[in-house]
């Protein structure tokens, strides 16, 4: 999963983009509300984390933008201000979900995590696939109850696939959601990428649509 983390504190912005990381995302940083506008506009996230005190272009406007072009990627707002009527303001926006500074950083994983699952119709942590189970808090996988390991980027793409209740995914877009703004995103990457887990997997669990993509089959034996 892609994230945006968007705060003009670097020690902030540093601390977010770390424990997102660690959580599974990939993560991608913008200072002030101009890039933020722009990478929303232009690229394609999962969750967007955003602060509302920014420079150069104030959160709530960076919202209003995106929601106006039809943005709607889940967007959780970050705030040091109290005042309720802000918080109000934000929902009405387009904001998916509130957190007050300071907050717990367990607390903003699990409600990232939370705005994803939302957002591709699910309400588990546990994706149940046939025989695949894909745990995405402990950011674990399983075929008929056999713990496989796979490495980080490997896991990315299997929750992915696994959160987009049986469509197809092209190379393409699975490059857009695995690789962050300054890694490569080349699709021959993720076609080997994927040989690689069907060889971990097991045949058939991760099956081709020809002229589409990728997607988990959950009937697979």
């Amino acid at each position: 999963m892609r994230a945006l983390v968007v705060e003009d504190d670097p020690s902030v912005a540093a601390d977010v983009a770390n424990s997102l990381r660690s959580a599974g995302f990939v993560v991608d940083v913008a200072a002030d509300g101009e890039d933020a506008w722009y990478r929303g506009d232009t690229d394609e996230y999962d969750v967007v984390v955003l602060d509302l005190g920014l420079p150069r272009l104030d959160g709530l406007s960076v919202l209003k933008r995106w929601r106006a072009s039809d943005r709607v990627m889940p967007v959780l707002i970050l705030s040091a201000r109290e005042d309720w009527t802000e918080k109000v303001e934000g929902i009405e926006a387009g904001a998916d979900d509130y957190l007050g500074k300071p907050f717990e950083m367990a607390e903003l994983i699990a409600r990232a995590r939370a705005l994803v699952r939302r957002a591709a119709g699910r309400a588990s942590a546990v994706i149940q696939m046939g025989r695949l189970t894909v745990d995405t808090r402990r950011m674990t996988v399983s075929v008929d109850a056999r713990s496989i390991r796979l490495s980080p980027l490997e896991f990315r793409l299997i929750d992915y696939l696994a959160h987009q209740q049986d469509r197809a995914v092209s190379a393409g877009e699975l490059a857009e959601h695995l690789y962050g703004a300054t890694e490569s995103s080349d699709t021959n990457a993720i076609e080997a990428l994927v040989t690689r887990l069907r060889r971990k997997l097991g045949p058939g669990l991760i099956a081709t649509r020809r002229g589409f993509g990728y997607l988990i089959d959950g009937n697979a034996t």
